[in-house]
């Protein structure tokens, strides 16, 4: 590991900087496209769970499931992004977010591990990122062979306020 790469994050704690200097992110695939979310905001990941269809919701609103008796709010993340809806072959996972003390579950490809990054390597929008990316990201870290967009949570799950402005 060279110390431009990224740092998994160890339980021994041996790649350790000085506090401050670095962000961790739970990194996950959507659409082949890495992303990630500050750790912070992450209450649970989970794999494949019985969602509920709300009847006149967005598209993008998946439905509704039950964590641990908490009604949580299941967002399609490829659909909020533009992409295509998952083929039905492929099976999501959730990645459950608290903002603003209400749970939402992001549905996503596939959840990675957590990385810590340096908080001087982080990057605003490249102005060649997809716009509707851009509208739903913090900016981006460069890593050694893929890109990775930190999501703006608060923002991504906006729906209907952003689209009604």
């Amino acid at each position: 590991m060279t110390a431009d790469e990224p740092k998994a994050r160890t339980t021994a704690g041996a790649e350790v900087e000085a506090a401050g200097e670095m962000q961790d992110y739970v990194s996950m695939t959507i659409g082949g496209q890495l992303f990630g979310v500050p750790v912070l905001k992450v209450q649970d990941v989970l794999g494949t769970q019985r969602i509920t269809r709300i009847p006149l919701a967005p598209p993008e609103v998946a439905g509704s499931l039950n964590l641990r008796g908490r009604i949580v709010t299941a967002i399609d993340v490829r659909l909020r992004l533009g992409l295509p809806p998952r083929p039905e072959s492929e099976t999501a996972m959730s990645v459950v977010i608290d903002q603003g003390g209400e749970l939402y579950s992001l549905l996503v490809d596939s959840v990675g591990e957590v990385l810590s990054l340096r908080v001087r390597d982080f990057e605003r929008n490249p102005p060649n990122l997809d716009p509707r990316w851009r509208d739903f990201s913090e900016g981006i870290h460069r890593l050694k062979q893929s890109l990775l967009v930190v999501l703006d949570v608060a923002r991504l799950l906006q729906i209907g306020r952003a689209e009604a402005a």
